[in-house]
């Protein structure tokens, strides 16, 4: 049964995802409205962003931190 699950969802990758992308999305805007899902869609897009940075620089905080604060203060 798992087999099948995993072949099906190989061959469907795109649409099964775009669909539980498009039900998070729809459930949000029905229980949440549209601001905060805008902010919440916005939080997750910048996570995304740094843990993509972050995944190529493991030193990505530290220097974006040294750019915004003094050197050395966050330590």
């Amino acid at each position: 049964m798992l087999r099948r699950l995993y072949k099906f969802y190989r061959n469907y990758y795109y649409c099964v995802n775009g669909a539980a992308i498009g039900l998070a999305l729809g459930l949000s805007l029905v229980f949440a409205g549209i601001l905060e899902t805008i902010i919440i869609a916005a939080c997750i897009f910048a996570g995304f962003y740094v843990g993509k940075r972050m995944q190529k620089d493991k030193d990505f905080i530290k220097k974006l931190l040294d750019k915004i604060l003094p050197p050395g203060t966050y330590r």
